[in-house]
């Protein structure tokens, strides 16, 4: 691989930043949604959030510049467990992160 293509790749990102970013997202999806998530509810959907991105990292980092695809992918791994454990509908879940997200 030529060498100015490798200045363009960014290194993984470490645990700490993608459980911050992680929380992040589902803080401001839960704020569009303008509902009340208990604490301990939404410190269990960041922990379900987290673990669904760290077993997918190579991928998702790897369409890190898509946000569209990554969207869709959270629509697909991440929204109906999250829906099912904040008792929330799906689909205005999925529009509130696509709106905090921008994808």
């Amino acid at each position: 691989m030529p060498a100015f293509q490798d200045k363009h790749k960014s290194a993984l990102p470490s645990p700490r930043r993608i459980r911050r970013g992680c929380s992040k997202e589902l803080y401001r999806t839960v704020k569009r949604m303008k509902i009340y998530i208990p604490d301990a509810k939404l410190k269990e959907g960041e922990d379900i959030y987290y673990r669904k991105v760290i077993a997918n990292l190579i991928w998702i980092h790897e369409n890190s510049s898509n946000r569209k695809v990554l969207a869709n992918w959270w629509d697909e791994h991440v929204s109906q467990e999250l829906a099912e454990l904040w008792e929330v509908d799906r689909t205005k879940l999925s529009e509130s992160f696509r709106d905090a997200f921008g994808g």
